[in-house]
């Protein structure tokens, strides 16, 4: 990962890309380790869920209140892990599937997401028009939504919570960003904020499994393009990407030749 400046003074985090080769085979391998883990994982989950519940339907007078109570919480920390399988599922499909290029109308795509989350609490969406990509939809939908859900999470304590999407055309490259005004995060540690499992705010204060970014890095990825993230703790934060090849200049966009090449079917797509 490379730290640069943006054009406000603040630092940016680049994940540079894989070369394409590097990249396939990396892929082919985690596809496989996550669906055999999460085949692993998913049965256990089941014989403890249905134990669990024998436990409390058999059990539950002798147990007490107290006792029911710890098998709730055993039953919750189940909800929680099967979030986790679910994620690494989505991620190896990710990174498995076939990519369908077509032009996708992200603009429109940004707008009904955000209509959603606006359904379950108050947030002001601020959606740039004609932002179009070449790309796969499906994809580009669970990248965006990614995007659009951490933005939705993380301004949560905010009294108005804001969330912009948009977008810069520079040396013939558009660069896409989802910005917003919430909680932001600390630069020292933006290097742990596109990796699996890693995160850096507390479960207990922002739920979630730690796999949002690290899909939206791999969709990025696969459509040959990078992604960079700037923030400032209390100040909210911004995340740039651009699909295929990048600007060569600008707000710390990654050094040329760190990004992989685009997925041929992409390339060849009109």
């Amino acid at each position: 990962m490379s730290i640069e400046r943006d054009r406000a003074g603040r630092h940016s985090v680049a994940v540079p890309q894989r070369p394409q080769a590097e990249g396939a085979n990396a892929d082919r391998e985690f596809v496989a380790f996550c669906s055999s883990v999460s085949h692993d994982l998913r049965t256990s989950l089941s014989a403890i869920d249905g134990l669990s519940q024998a436990l409390l339907e058999d059990c539950g007078e002798k147990l007490g209140e107290h006792g029911r109570g710890h098998v709730r919480d055993i039953r919750d920390c189940l909800s929680q892990m099967r979030q986790v399988t679910d994620g690494l599922m989505a991620l190896a499909r990710v990174c498995g599937s076939e990519l369908h290029c077509e032009r996708v109308d992200l603009s429109r795509l940004a707008r009904q997401l955000g209509a959603r989350l606006g359904a379950e609490r108050a947030v002001d969406f601020v959606v740039q028009d004609g932002l179009f990509a070449q790309g796969d939809p499906r994809l580009l939908r669970i990248a965006l939504e990614n995007l659009l859900r951490n933005a939705w999470k993380f301004t949560a304590r905010q009294p108005r919570a804001r969330i912009e999407v948009g977008g810069e055309v520079r040396d013939g490259a558009t660069e896409f960003f989802v910005r917003d005004n919430g909680v932001g995060f600390d630069m020292a540690q933006a290097d742990r904020l596109f990796l699996a499992f890693q995160r850096l705010h507390p479960s207990a204060e922002f739920e979630g499994h730690g796999l949002g970014l690290a899909t939206v890095r791999r969709i990025v990825g696969r459509h040959g393009g990078s992604i960079r993230a700037v923030g400032r703790v209390d100040a909210g934060a911004a995340f740039y990407f651009t699909l295929g090849p990048a600007p060569r200049s600008g707000r710390g966009a990654a050094g040329e030749g760190s990004r992989s090449a685009a997925d041929p079917a992409c390339e060849a797509a009109p």
